[in-house]
């Protein structure tokens, strides 16, 4: 059974898509380790702010197919694949970690290099998964975040009823 991490933003009608997402992994992989939820203004591009989370789940599914679920998910919330990299979304959802696999491909990194890099990741995923060590850096999450310039990238928690 492998231990997944999945990051969730919105920023397009956020409460509905976030209890959106919720609501269809909990039906694909319950039970779900959920953090709390975060708001942050978007990163390289003007627009709403974003409510993010991240989600943990053990599964016996392949990668391959958690990775068509999220996508799938995405779709059914009526995510645009025409868009720009950094614009708006109703729903995204991206893999962070597949166990401890490490895969370096053109369309796939595992872990996701944005844990590293977006406070509205790491900062979710150290809440939930903080004694966890990143794959490559061998540092644990909560670690890592400690360490994180969050000054530069504030994120908040907001009261939120995920149902």
């Amino acid at each position: 059974m492998a231990r997944v991490y999945v990051s969730v933003g919105s920023n397009i009608e956020r409460s509905r898509n976030i209890r959106f997402a919720i609501k269809r992994l909990h039906n694909a992989y319950a039970p779900l380790l959920t953090s709390s939820i975060y708001e942050s203004d978007p990163v390289g591009f003007e627009g709403n702010r974003f409510f993010n989370l991240v989600i943990g789940f053990d599964t016996h599914d392949q990668l391959e197919t958690v990775l068509q679920t999220l996508r799938s998910i995405e779709n059914q919330s009526g995510r645009a694949r025409d868009e720009a990299r950094f614009s708006p979304r109703t729903l995204d959802l991206d893999l962070l970690l597949y166990d401890d696999l490490v895969i370096q491909e053109q369309d796939l990194n595992l872990p996701r290099k944005e844990i590293l890099v977006h406070a509205f990741v790491l900062g979710p995923l150290a809440e939930i998964a903080g004694d966890r060590k990143h794959p490559i850096g061998q540092r644990t999450f909560a670690h890592l975040w400690s360490a994180f310039d969050k000054e530069n990238q504030p994120i908040w928690t907001v009261p939120f009823d995920p149902m």
